[in-house]
């Protein structure tokens, strides 16, 4: 897949409104787009990131990226996961199944520094339109099915804390949110 190198985009924090916007769908699939889904690829690696969704980007399409490297996935979801090839670029992604349960450390490139447990589903299947309009489905396990999930969210608007009590992360997410709110001149 051809690299951009325009560089990274800017990334939008906690306390950006961005965050909670509920995507539209994607009508046509254009160069626009495709070069967009691009630059979330380098936007998510120069983070050191394994998905990005357009709403953390300051966009409102239906459209994420994931890249979840093998040494990250455990031997057997490795296995499982072969057929779905890296990096994904998902237009107007769905969920169609979900079974099991899974709790890990998750994180967020809108939350740096922010780690919480997370309960996802163990399993995931899923659709989307790849850059050339093509329907794909796939069945994703273990941490590449915890990116999917949390991609996806993102893309309704919801963010990974929304899953958990964040009383004990309360300052860092107040510290986080009022620091963006202060750069964008919300306060």
């Amino acid at each position: 897949m051809p690299k951009r190198t325009i560089g990274p985009l800017a990334m939008r924090y906690w306390g950006d409104p961005a965050l909670r916007v509920a995507c539209r769908p994607v009508a046509l699939i254009d160069k626009p787009l495709r070069d967009l889904a691009l630059d979330m690829i380098q936007t998510m690696y120069s983070a050191n990131g394994v998905g990005l969704a357009a709403p953390q980007v300051g966009r409102d399409e239906m459209l994420c990226v994931i890249d979840v490297p093998p040494d990250a996935e455990d031997e057997d979801c490795l296995a499982l996961n072969a057929d779905i090839p890296m990096p994904l670029i998902l237009f107007n992604p769905e969920i169609l199944a979900a079974e099991g349960t899974q709790t890990g450390e998750e994180g967020c490139l809108s939350f740096p520094s922010i780690h919480a447990p997370v309960t996802r589903a163990k399993t995931v299947t899923f659709t989307y339109l790849d850059p050339n309009g093509q329907r794909h489905t796939h069945t994703a396990h273990g941490l590449l099915a915890r990116a999917v999930q949390h991609e996806l969210e993102h893309l309704r608007g919801h963010v990974f804390i929304d899953n958990i009590d964040t009383a004990p992360l309360a300052p860092k997410l107040d510290k986080l949110e009022a620091k963006t709110k202060r750069r964008l001149g919300l306060e």
